[in-house]
């Protein structure tokens, strides 16, 4: 029977693993679970990265003459 959520198999160096087991049974969850809830995590963090890279770029150019007010667009 197939999985129903998709499958990734990592390889982990001991302390990495050794980590990610004591994490896991600190949280009373699978290594599996714990792994995931982490990846999400270092996602979510590197996408604040990327779009605070963007908001610093997009400020660059930023004119305040050239701006609308909010309430001119939703008028």
């Amino acid at each position: 029977m197939p999985a129903k959520n998709p499958r990734v198999n990592i390889v982990l160096d001991p302390l990495l693993y050794d980590t990610l087991g004591t994490m896991a049974a600190r949280d009373g969850i699978s290594m599996s679970l714990e792994a995931r809830d982490l990846i999400k995590e270092a996602l979510e963090a590197r996408e604040d990265v990327f779009w605070g890279l963007a908001a610093a770029e997009r400020a660059k150019t930023y004119s305040a003459k050239k701006s609308v007010s909010h309430k001119d667009i939703w008028k």
